[in-house]
């Protein structure tokens, strides 16, 4: 995978870079199971157009298996993402700006988004518990545990914020 960041994996050393480059492994890790993930649901799409309209067969647990794959491969995908800067950005005000306020604009953002995520995954792994612990179904057809469902929500949104935090600490060029 090539990195597309906006600016250099920085080395450092100490504990600092020592955190930074787990991180690095860790979101790679994630983009990979994220494609894993990705290629299941669109395999079982291709199945499931197959069964229904070549085979006249009805399907059950195709459409869900594959919103459940494709949403979680979409979240843990997330942390490579913000690590290559592969998201959409508009940088106009802070381009225009330079120097240090373009430093504390990026500094902001990274914080909100900080916050956000770490309130996402601490609800997303609030959520898992309880289907866990209540033995909750999805209440359709198929009718699967919710909580594997789930546990790509919360992992991605977890990974996420890490890497929120290792973005942080890297800085800017």
């Amino acid at each position: 995978m090539a990195m597309a960041h906006s600016h250099p994996l920085t080395q450092r050393a100490g504990l600092v870079g020592g955190y930074i480059r787990l991180m690095t492994v860790l979101s790679r890790a994630s983009a990979y199971l994220a494609a894993v993930m990705f290629v299941a649901g669109v395999a079982v799409i291709c199945q499931m157009v197959f069964t229904r309209y070549v085979l006249g067969m009805s399907t059950s647990w195709q459409t869900e298996f594959t919103v459940f794959s494709v949403t979680g491969a979409m979240l843990m995908g997330s942390p490579y993402v913000l690590m290559t800067g592969g998201h959409v950005a508009i940088t106009l005000l802070p381009d225009a700006l330079g120097g240090v306020a373009r430093k504390i604009m990026r500094l902001v953002a990274a914080l909100c988004g900080l916050a956000f995520c770490a309130a996402l995954a601490y609800a997303s792994w609030v959520y898992v518990i309880e289907a866990y612990m209540f033995n909750w179904r999805t209440g359709t057809v198929w009718n699967p545990l919710l909580w594997p469902g789930l546990l790509p929500m919360a992992l991605g949104t977890s990974l996420l914020t890490l890497q929120y935090v290792a973005e942080i600490l890297r800085g800017e060029e």
